[in-house]
């Protein structure tokens, strides 16, 4: 467990860390509530702990290590990013029965963080860091899907639940448009560090 330690510490660190994923599950969670965003919570966690095990089977390495790869995965990454933001920009409030807008599907989520070289890039530091906790690939590939899947999954599930507290202030039209247009800001400033 002594061993472990670090990793977990990293793992936590970085999924609680704001980000794309947290200012959609704060978005999702004050519209949707913590059920209807489960799929976006499950898609996120399902794909980050998938990252996790290819990356410490190297595929992370190698995105990485060709510009023409880590750019495409940039530019289509930051582009669904920038969508997006765009449909949370122009929501409204959510009114009962009448709100023809769906929560982020899980496939979507999963794309999400697919395309979002933060999230490779996190787990190639997390496959080089740790590698010395398994003497196998397929080992550190389990232990890091597993870290980062559970994390993602408690992470994600605390942001939701302050979006949904968050929601209780939001009474009027004017402050729903003023969230989203804070939650879409954010959602679009985490592209910068991609491209730092």
């Amino acid at each position: 467990m002594t061993a472990l330690a670090p990793l977990l510490f990293f793992v936590a660190a970085s999924t609680l860390s704001p980000g794309g994923a947290t200012a959609l599950a704060i978005a999702s969670g004050a519209r949707f509530g913590l059920i209807g965003s489960l799929p976006l919570i499950a898609g996120i966690a399902l794909a980050l702990m998938t990252i996790a095990a290819l990356s410490a089977l190297g595929l992370g390495e190698l995105i990485a290590a060709e510009p023409v790869l880590e750019l495409i995965v940039k530019l289509v990454g930051s582009a669904y990013l920038l969508w997006l933001g765009w449909v949370i920009a122009h929501s409204g409030a959510p009114a009962p029965r009448t709100d023809i807008t769906q929560p982020l599907r899980m496939p979507q989520a999963m794309l999400l963080l697919f395309l979002n070289p933060k999230s490779w890039a996190m787990a190639v530091s997390a496959a080089a860091t740790f590698s010395s906790l398994s003497t196998s690939p397929y080992g550190l590939a389990a232990l890091l899907g597993i870290s980062f899947g559970i994390a993602a999954c408690l992470s994600l599930t605390l942001w939701c639940c302050a979006g949904m507290l968050l929601s209780r202030l939001l009474r009027t039209p004017k402050h729903w448009r003023r969230f989203n247009l804070s939650m879409a800001t954010l959602l679009i400033l985490s592209i910068i560090p991609t491209w730092i």
